[in-house]
């Protein structure tokens, strides 16, 4: 077990203390090699091993639960968390509901950021993509298609294909980070004059991303990707300009 100096008492208060023993309580994790799912010492052990109080030791936990650093298990101990991006998501939600003009803001940098990605790792998704894939893409391009015809909403089958482009990659963060921006946007998401064409083009932007990666053309891909976060971007550069109004649950061509 690996003990790290204690920390001294700082005259810049109890909240400074408790930010340095929740470094602290990290850097044990890190040191130790532990993994989600791994189990903490006892308090008494880790208070010994951070060089801090029973009490500074309870906070720091209490705020790192709260990042799902570490799990709190009543009756059982304390565990290394799943280390998620959900306080990412709760934060950048806040960020956006907080004010009626930040919440097109806040969109337009995640859409953004999210069509960064998928053009950035189009080589990658379509030379790692197979044909159960292309099945799975083509399939919940056609759900889209199907929810549009019935004026339905098809936000879950949208969530589910964009997390599908990063699952051949194999790489977990990129997969959380594509899910915390694709939830902050279904939270955050204004009204944005959605149309029956918004939406049709959207389902049709689905299905030529689908398409290009069964075809493994990189060129075909990126332009879809541009085409399917076209509309969104318009409307919300609109949205911007006018100063915005209040958000509400998105149609079902919004993402």
């Amino acid at each position: 077990m690996v003990e790290i100096a204690p920390i001294p008492r700082s005259p810049r208060g109890a909240m400074l203390r408790q930010r340095e023993v929740a470094e602290r309580i990290k850097q044990y994790i890190l040191h130790n090699h532990l993994g989600p799912g791994d189990a903490l010492p006892t308090e008494a052990e880790l208070c010994e091993a951070v060089g801090a109080s029973r009490s500074s030791v309870r906070e720091a936990i209490k705020t790192l639960t709260a990042l799902d650093i570490v799990e709190v298990r009543h009756g059982h101990g304390t565990y290394v968390g799943r280390l998620s991006l959900a306080a990412l998501v709760e934060s950048l939600a806040f960020r956006g509901l907080l004010s009626r003009a930040d919440d097109f803001r806040v969109l337009s940098e995640l859409v953004e950021v999210r069509q960064t990605i998928e053009q950035g790792m189009a080589a990658s998704i379509v030379t790692a993509s197979d044909e159960a894939l292309h099945g799975e893409l083509l399939d919940l391009a056609e759900q889209m298609a199907e929810c549009a015809a019935r004026g339905e909403s098809f936000i879950e089958q949208d969530r589910e294909f964009h997390l599908l482009l990063m699952e051949p990659l194999g790489n977990e963060l990129l997969t959380q980070l594509t899910a915390a921006f694709w939830d902050v946007h279904a939270i955050v998401a204004p009204s944005l004059d959605t149309t029956p064409e918004s939406v049709r083009e959207t389902v049709e932007a689905h299905r030529a991303i689908a398409r290009a990666v069964m075809a493994r053309d990189v060129a075909a891909f990126v332009r879809a990707v541009e085409a399917h976060y076209a509309p969104v971007r318009d409307n919300l550069r609109e949205g911007l300009q006018s100063g915005g109004s209040g958000p509400v649950p998105a149609g079902p061509g919004d993402f």
